[in-house]
Parts: C-alpha cells; sequence; structure tokens
C-alpha cells in the first residue's frame, strides 16, 4: 500500500517510434505471460518527437486495437492520447471499440495534447498543422479536455441527445455498443490545469517521473492534484496517482531507486518505459530486474527508508545477465 492506501501496481510503455509492430507485440505477448506486469501502454504521437524525424510511427489508437487482439490478460491504454487529435465523440466510439475487442481491459487515457505556449513550444507541436489539425492556446487546450471527458462519460453511459458546450456540440451521437463497465478515465499531465481536470473526472492521473520530472517535482504534483480535489469537493484517494519512468538497461538499479522515490512521493501505479531497440527478454527483465526486487524491498521497508532501499539496490541478480547495453 502507498501513502493514499491504493496497492501498487506495474506496468510497461513501448514507444511506437523506430520500432516495428512485430517487435512491439512481441514485448507485449510476453509481458502478458507475466503476472507481475499488471498493464502496458502506447503513446499517441503521429510524428517523432525525439530522434530521426523520418523515423517510422505506428498510430497509437489502431496499434492498441491489434495488441488488444493478440494479448488476453494485461490492462491497456495510451498514455495519454492527445485531445486535440480527435474529437472526443469519435474518440469515445474508439475506445468503446477497443474495448470491446479487449473484453474489458482498456483505460482511457487523455491529456491536453500541444498547445501554443509562449516561450515552451511542445517538440509535439509540429504534427498538428503537419496534419491539418489546429494548435490552440494552452488555457483553451485545458479547458477543451475538461469538456472532453464530460463527452466521453456521456457517451460511454447513455444517448447522448445533445451537448452544447463552448468548444464542443455533438448532437444526436450515441456509442453503441456501449461499455458494459465503468471505462477507467485517465487524465495525465502536471499543470495546474491538467490537474483540476483529473480532480473533476479522472479514476487515474499520470504525470511525467524521471528524467523529465524529479522525484520532488512528482512529490509537489501529487500534493497539488490533493489541493484540487480539495478545491472541488473530492475525495483524493478515488484518484489512482500513476507515473511513468524511463528505465536503464545498463543501471536496473538505479531505475529501483527511482522507482522506490516515486511510491515515497504518492505513487502507486508505475509504469516502467523501456527503451528501443527492444532486446530479447525485455518483458521479463522488468519484472526480474525492477518489479520484483522493488516490491521485495517494500516489503521489508513499508516506510520511506530503511533497509529496503539497499536491497533494492543490489537485488535483482536471478534475472541473468542483463540485456545487452544501448
Amino acid at each position: 500500500m502507498t501513502a493514499h492506501g491504493a496497492p501498487l501496481s506495474f506496468g510497461i510503455k513501448t514507444t511506437p517510434v523506430g520500432t516495428g509492430y512485430d517487435e512491439i507485440l512481441r514485448v507485449w505477448q510476453e509481458a502478458d505471460e507475466l503476472p507481475e506486469i499488471e498493464h502496458a501502454w502506447l503513446w499517441d504521437h503521429l510524428l517523432p518527437v525525439f530522434g530521426r524525424q523520418d523515423a517510422p510511427v505506428l498510430e497509437g489508437w489502431t496499434l492498441l486495437a491489434a495488441l488488444a487482439a493478440r494479448t488476453r490478460r494485461l490492462g491497456l491504454g495510451l498514455l495519454v492520447t492527445g485531445n486535440g487529435i480527435r474529437s472526443p465523440a469519435v474518440l469515445a466510439k474508439i475506445a468503446a471499440t477497443t474495448d470491446a475487442i479487449a473484453r474489458g481491459r482498456l483505460t482511457v487515457g487523455v491529456g491536453v495534447g500541444a498547445t501554443l505556449r509562449a516561450g515552451a513550444e511542445s517538440p509535439a507541436a509540429a504534427e498538428y498543422p503537419a496534419y491539418g489539425l489546429g494548435l490552440v492556446p494552452h488555457a483553451e487546450g485545458v479547458a477543451r479536455l475538461d469538456e472532453a471527458c464530460t463527452v466521453l462519460r456521456l457517451l460511454w453511459t447513455r444517448d447522448l441527445v445533445g451537448f452544447h458546450g463552448r468548444h464542443y456540440r455533438p448532437a444526436g451521437a450515441h456509442c453503441e455498443p456501449r461499455p458494459d463497465r465503468h471505462l477507467p478515465l485517465l487524465v495525465g499531465g502536471a499543470g495546474t490545469g491538467a490537474l483540476r481536470v483529473a480532480a473533476l473526472h479522472a479514476d487515474l492521473w499520470n504525470v511525467q517521473g524521471p528524467p523529465h520530472h524529479t522525484i520532488a517535482q512528482v512529490r509537489a504534483r501529487v500534493l497539488a492534484l490533493d489541493a484540487q480535489c480539495a478545491a472541488v469537493g473530492r475525495d483524493p484517494g478515488e484518484i489512482t496517482r500513476s507515473a511513468q519512468l524511463h528505465v536503464s538497461y545498463d543501471d536496473p538499479a538505479a531505475t529501483r531507486t527511482a522507482v522506490l522515490g516515486l511510491i515515497d512521493a504518492g505513487i502507486s501505479h508505475i509504469v516502467l518505459s523501456l527503451p528501443m531497440p527492444f532486446p530479447p527478454g525485455a518483458a521479463r527483465w522488468a519484472a526480474q530486474e525492477i518489479i520484483g526486487p522493488v516490491r521485495a524491498a517494500r516489503a521489508t521497508r513499508p516506510g520511506p527508508s530503511g533497509p529496503g532501499r539497499a536491497a533494492a539496490r543490489t537485488a535483482g541478480t536471478a534475472a541473468g545477465p542483463p540485456p545487452p547495453s544501448r
């Protein structure tokens, strides 16, 4: 259990850029056989946001549906869907179809996406004009995400006679077949606006951990989410705290230390982003070198300090030699 009383869970993320379907399928099917790995994730970009600008990129929701059909146990989703790429009514239909293929394993991750921000242009901003999509100011992007979450939930739960928002106005849309369960909604983002949207709508909230945000920054955003929940009158314990971080094949001890730091900061839902190329046995390596030792460390150290942290630094050798260095 973590600070908010939530059980720990671990997953992997395979960024679908510079790699192919067969390679990602190999990792996901291996993970599907490992009970230590409970969920798996993709991203939602149409162009590379790092590395070679002509690298191949697989579209996230299409790929997710294909992987859902070829796995049986893993929870799955996108970290996260860029709200500016699809209308929320269309996304509701895509998600409901994907959940039907997955037989109830989908979590729908959404975020503001790229926006116009003075002095802070996102590398993802280039893909919007490239694909004929409009960029909006950040404040408008947050407002659009808020409305989008409302539209999604309406379409998943009842006929949408009409929604007359400032930014979205679907008329007469309905989503059949609807999900036959409460479809979990994950809101990603670290800014104040995204945190407020999470407080209003999210079942899970995700933040980027190391190297994008330090452990201290993640802890501050966890507390900020609590404050946003208080402001809107919501129990913060209703929202699962999630973080993603990059693993190091060469230094798993550093990754274990970072994961323990995230847990101490209040994160209970850990997503291990596996760098490309994915070596043979990448998912098993993550289970044996990261997840198992971290769980063992937590069992011996319930608090933020103690012998478990040292155990995590030295554990994991049972996995055998690490994958080839990158």
